[in-house]
């Protein structure tokens, strides 16, 4: 038979499209400054890269490699630099590029894709994981979010490939090389946000209690073999970051409030949070899936999944609810969960008397329904162009001088000025910043903390206009008691020299 005419021909063919598309849309608006999805965290992976690049960078200026060199230093270190340290190595080979982190993001995400589909029909059919591999693509949320310079997108990518071996594994346990390569990647995952262990112990379980009672995986000796090498990378860097190093003893706590399970706000931001990553109408079909669900193992595999978030959301009350990528690994469970109801509603299309006389619709509509995703999503990130922004922190940093000591309320903490202006901010708390240390027991008194703050500052720079509003205290003494030193498009600085 003509390899054209074969329908695994055209099967393979999609899931191509698919892929290239998936990449093809992340790719978009590539060399927009990375201030479209959770700045504060992108800001801070960019100063650490440069930081790294500009150590080696002997041809740049003494001032500049010292003050790159200072910014990583003073950056907080709460996962393993290693995505950092990836990009900065690109640097040396494409210069310093915002682009670059997005580029790898994406492809994390793609490669992410097609382990997804691998997985999605061991639990399916093809058609069931297709169109799961499709949802996990073009999901608004997932698109914007999978190209952001953090380490999500890659946890995200490890945690996936993981369920895929250990899904294996499951049905062969006595293979050694599917416990060896869950071991190895779950590991991985831990070792790159240590989150994952969250979604690494859900999977594993639902994976594994699917199959067999415990009792008997308990006697196999590649489950130990699996475990020591998913255990052994996120233990010995807490080890080294907590009673070596030291960088990782305050990094513990403030993420757990028991408190807050008695407040709305933390039902109503977890439920506003589902709404934004997935949306209510596929979260209600996602579930849904559950019914058509055939075997007993994809059956306690994804409800593993689901038990595994909600104990990660139980745990982690107070960045749920506040944090919305703490739910990126959301967008993997509901593609995944939605697969049986894609191959019931393939199926069940295939079996009636309009489909005989017109096979290539479902087909053109499936396109449509794509190409209008893909169109809106294009038309969301062209809506934001952040290129102005360099200019205006350079203008700053000219107008204050190089050696002005600032203190400011800016966005994202002055880590924009640090980047495009090369210069150093204490950075004002946000109200945001006072709701949460108010939960772990923080008491302020504006009048004390302001004087405290002053001390030895030049000029007091406000950039974020939103956030004084809401901090009427502030305002007021700023506008009332310090005169304007200089002013422009997008920035006040007020002068606090006596």
């Amino acid at each position: 038979m003509n390899i054209l005419l074969s329908p695994r021909f055209y099967q393979k063919l999609a899931l191509i499209l698919l892929l290239t598309l998936g990449l093809g849309v992340r790719l978009l608006d590539l060399t927009n400054p990375p201030l479209d999805f959770h700045a504060t965290r992108q800001m801070l992976s960019l100063n650490k890269a440069r930081g790294m690049y500009y150590k080696n960078l002997f041809s740049a200026p003494t001032e500049k490699r010292a003050f790159a060199s200072r910014q990583w230093d003073f950056a907080a270190e709460v996962e393993p630099e290693f995505f950092e340290r990836v990009v900065a190595y690109t640097y040396r080979f494409t210069g310093e590029q915002t682009w670059v982190a997005r580029a790898y993001s994406s492809t994390f995400w793609v490669i992410a894709a097609f382990f997804l589909f691998l997985l999605a029909r061991e639990l399916t059919s093809f058609n069931g994981a297709l169109a799961s591999t499709a949802v996990f693509l073009f999901l608004p949320y997932g698109v914007i979010a999978s190209r952001s310079f953090q380490p999500d997108p890659l946890m995200v990518s490890l945690v996936v490939i993981f369920w895929w071996a250990v899904f294996r594994w499951a049905k062969e346990p006595t293979s050694y090389k599917w416990a060896i390569l869950a071991g190895m990647f779950g590991g991985f995952a831990i070792f790159i946000k240590l989150v994952a262990a969250f979604f690494i112990v859900a999977g594993g379980l639902g994976a594994l209690l699917g199959r067999e009672p415990l009792w008997k995986t308990l006697r196999r000796p590649q489950l130990y073999v699996m475990s020591i090498l998913g255990i052994f990378p996120g233990v010995a860097y807490i080890v080294y970051g907590v009673w070596i190093a030291g960088f990782l003893r305050q990094q513990f706590g403030g993420r757990f409030f028991p408190a807050l399970f008695l407040s709305p706000a933390y039902y109503i931001g977890w439920l506003g949070v589902l709404n934004l990553v997935a949306g209510g109408i596929p979260i209600m079909f996602a579930l849904l899936s559950f019914y058509f669900i055939r075997e007993r193992s994809a059956f306690r595999f994804l409800m593993g999944l689901w038990i595994g978030y909600f104990v990660f959301g139980l745990y982690f009350n107070y960045h749920i609810s506040t944090h919305d990528y703490y739910s990126l690994v959301l967008i993997p469970i509901l593609a995944l969960s939605l697969a049986p109801l894609f191959d019931h509603l393939s199926v069940s299309l295939s079996q009636t008397d309009f489909y005989a006389r017109a096979k290539a619709l479902p087909v053109l509509i499936v396109i449509l329904g794509l190409f209008l995703v893909i169109w809106n999503t294009r038309a969301a990130m062209k809506a934001d162009d952040y290129r102005a922004e360099p200019a205006k922190w350079m203008e700053i940093d000219k107008v204050v001088g190089k050696d002005a000591r600032l203190i400011g309320l800016v966005q994202d903490y002055g880590m924009r000025l640090a980047y495009w202006g090369w210069h150093f901010t204490v950075a004002w708390p946000y109200t945001g910043d006072y709701n949460y240390h108010e939960y772990r027991g923080a008491q302020f008194e504006f009048d004390k903390d302001f004087t405290e703050s002053i001390i030895k500052k030049d000029y007091f720079i406000v950039t974020d206009f939103a956030e004084l509003d809401k901090q009427p205290l502030l305002k007021d003494r700023l506008y009332s008691q310090y005169p304007i030193a200089f002013s422009g498009n997008g920035y006040i600085i007020f002068n606090l020299r006596p």
